[in-house]
C-alpha cells in the first residue's frame, strides 16, 4: 500500500515546511518515507514541487504521471500544471489564491479564468478553499501553508493529534501558537 502526495506551489509560499510536517507525520506512523524537493525559480516566485511517497517499501521519491493520490496545491495554476500526475481517483486540494507567473507580470500573458472549473472538468475530485483569509484569521498571511496542510490532514485517515505533534516539532516556538491555530482552522474547513 504505497501512497503519493505532491505539494505544489510558488516559491515563498511555505511548501517546504508543509512537506516537512507531512514527512514527520508519516514517520511517526511508521511508514517508509521518501521526499524529494524540486525547485524551479523558487526564490523568484517560480514553480516549486515536493514529491512525498510513503508505504511499506519505497525505492524512489519520484512520482510519475498518474501516480499522485493527493495533489496539495498552494495556487490555482500550479494545480493545473501538475494535474496529469494525479491518479484517476485522486484528490486535489487547491488554494483559490492566484499568483501571477512571470509571463503575466511582464505582460506576455494573461492569468486564465476558470482554472479550478477546468480542473474539475478534467474529472478531479477537488476541494477548493481560500486559505489566505483563514491564515489571516489565525494571525498571519504566511500561515497559508499550515492552513492547507490542516485541510489535507482531514483526508488522510491519520489522527489529528499526530499532525499536531508534527506541527509542534517542525515549527519554531515563537510561531507555534499561530500555526496550531492555522492547522486547526484548516482541519475544520
Amino acid at each position: 500500500m504505497n501512497k503519493s502526495v505532491m505539494i505544489v506551489g510558488v516559491g515563498g509560499q511555505g511548501t517546504l515546511l508543509a512537506s516537512r510536517i507531512l514527512g514527520a507525520v508519516l514517520l511517526k506512523k511508521g511508514y517508509n518515507v521518501k521526499l524529494s524537493e524540486v525547485h524551479g525559480m523558487s526564490q523568484r516566485g517560480g514553480s516549486v514541487v515536493t514529491y512525498v511517497k510513503y508505504g511499506d517499501e519505497i525505492a524512489s521519491p519520484i512520482i510519475e504521471k498518474g501516480e499522485a493520490d493527493i495533489i496539495l496545491a498552494f495556487e490555482q495554476l500550479e494545480a493545473a500544471r501538475w494535474l496529469e500526475y494525479m491518479k484517476p481517483d485522486g484528490k486535489v486540494i487547491v488554494n483559490t489564491q492566484k499568483i501571477d507567473p512571470m509571463s503575466v507580470v511582464i505582460g506576455d500573458a494573461v492569468y486564465p479564468d476558470g482554472v479550478i472549473d477546468a480542473i474539475k472538468a478534467a474529472g478531479a475530485d477537488v476541494l477548493e478553499l481560500d486559505a489566505l483569509p483563514v491564515a489571516v484569521e489565525a494571525g498571519s498571511p504566511k500561515a497559508v501553508n499550515v492552513v492547507l496542510i490542516g485541510a489535507m490532514a482531514k483526508h488522510t485517515g491519520i489522527e489529528k493529534e499526530t499532525w499536531l505533534e508534527a506541527v509542534r516539532e517542525c515549527v519554531p516556538a515563537k510561531f507555534l501558537d499561530l500555526n496550531i491555530k492555522a492547522f486547526e482552522l484548516g482541519y475544520n474547513i
